[in-house]
């Protein structure tokens, strides 16, 4: 029997991917692929090429890896190219004869547009960019779809508070990252949670702080925070008779000056809670520790739960109105909502806060499925294809455009991403450009070496953090 081996770049494609490189034209020597987000309600944060290649492209294949994959293919039913793969090893060191272009990381580009091209550079191995195709467009898709979902969500927290608060500085840390136990796989909260952190600077996903440094030049910078919280069975523990007890814990252990704890706060009763717990027999040590008490509430229906709560609270702790005539909470109490967090349910949330009268700077959001895992390829319509092909050393066009499904229809050409006169991104044929330096696609990896390694900050900065 043989070994698996998960690391074998041979082995991490789609089965057909196997036969196709007996099925091209003769005198086939370039293939030119691109990647874009079709469609889709966001637009595009790009994100995810730098970990991918560092982890899956930086070590080559060897003849181990060659003998594994025939047994594997072979025992599948499919043919192997064999040959293709020796002479890669021998002739390149095991090093793919790539050119990855892309825009850089953390750029923001309009749906529709070419944001990767992949060809070949050495034109015995034609094949290849399409066989890599199933690991190198899941390396992007996801990551770049959870920045984009992110940053969308920052840019309706933003509006917010641009509107209801007196400033915008605690918008990094709005929007928490509770995904990782809902995520399928601990790579999974590593590339996710990381795409988050290109838009904020929180999360509970401690993978995450590694991945940043693994791939993204972090080194000992810390790149995202969190603050000591409940969970129920710390509360349940104490009883339903205890529950004042373990809240009055939560302060002695958590509460001083400039600190900020969470306290999930209905195990049993929200209202008890905020009316006769935290704002009655325990409201002097909340108002005097010298923190931030940050009540969670995680159930019921969200806009109707936010919007009862603060107004509870408003009548114990009392409110100010800020320069935009909003009411804030004392400083020293807010809330945060983590239960049924989605783009869509957030809008939701901060459009009742604000109607009945609160300031968006009293909330703060928690993530976890609805950023990590309820996102898939056709979120944004993500694909890669084949634009243009080079035969017997004559590039042609190459594209798709069935006639059942015109928003399937490909990219034609060797392409390139510009600004037009009027500033916005487009995608055009190479040959259309009137100076090669108007790319915005630029190397990222030639033959086995990674040509640009960017830190998170820089990438944030990018992103318009």
């Amino acid at each position: 029997m043989y070994t698996s081996n998960l690391n074998n770049l041979i082995l991490n494609s789609d089965s057909y991917k196997t036969s196709h490189w007996v099925q091209y034209p003769s005198g086939s020597e370039y293939l030119s692929s691109y990647i874009e987000a079709r469609k889709g309600d966001y637009d595009v944060v790009f994100f995810g090429l730098q970990a991918f290649i560092k982890e899956y492209l930086s070590t080559p294949i060897t003849h181990q890896d060659i003998d594994e994959a025939e047994m594997v293919i072979q025992a599948h039913g499919l043919t192997f190219n064999r040959a293709g793969w020796e002479h890669l090893v021998d002739k390149h060191d095991g090093y793919l004869p790539l050119r990855i272009e892309a825009v850089a990381e953390g750029s923001i580009v309009p749906v529709s547009n070419v944001v990767c091209q992949i060809t070949n550079t050495d034109p015995e191995f034609y094949w290849l960019p399409s066989y890599i195709e199933t690991a190198l467009l899941r390396a992007i898709w996801y990551p770049s779809t959870v920045a984009s979902v992110s940053h969308y969500c920052k840019d309706i927290i933003r509006q917010a508070l641009e509107k209801s608060a007196d400033n915008t500085e605690s918008l990094p840390f709005r929007l928490h990252d509770f995904g990782a136990r809902g995520a399928s796989s601990q790579e999974t909260v590593a590339l996710g949670s990381l795409a988050h952190l290109v838009n904020f600077a929180g999360t509970d996903s401690m993978t995450a702080l590694i991945a940043a440094s693994r791939w993204y030049q972090m080194g000992d910078d810390m790149p995202a925070f969190s603050i000591p919280a409940a969970e129920h069975s710390t509360m349940t523990a104490w009883g339903r008779d205890g529950e004042t007890a373990a809240f009055h814990n939560m302060i002695e252990q958590f509460g001083g000056k400039d600190k900020a704890f969470s306290v999930v706060s209905d195990s049993y009763d929200l209202w008890n809670a905020i009316d006769n717990i935290w704002g009655d027999t325990l409201k002097e040590d909340v108002k005097n520790m010298g923190g931030t008490l940050v009540i969670r509430p995680d159930s019921g229906e969200p806009t109707k739960v936010v919007r009862e709560a603060l107004e509870r609270l408003a009548v114990k702790f009392g409110t100010i109105i800020n320069s935009k005539g909003y009411k804030v909470l004392p400083d020293y109490v807010r809330i945060i909502q983590g239960d049924g967090i989605s783009a869509q349910s957030l809008s939701n949330i901060i459009n009742v806060v604000m109607k009945a009268g609160f300031s968006a700077e009293n909330v703060t959001f928690g993530v976890g499925g609805g950023l990590l895992q309820q996102v898939n390829r056709d979120t944004m319509s993500w694909a890669m294809k084949s634009s243009a092909i080079c035969i017997d050393g004559v590039w042609k066009d190459i594209y798709k455009d069935p006639i059942t499904s015109r928003s399937k229809r490909s990219k034609k050409g060797r392409l390139a991403l510009v600004k037009d006169d009027s500033g916005q991104l487009k995608t055009i044929k190479q040959q259309e450009m009137s100076d090669v330096a108007d790319n915005l696609l630029r190397d990222v990896y030639i033959d086995g070496q990674l040509l640009i390694d960017d830190s998170l900050t820089t990438i944030r900065e990018r992103a318009g953090w």
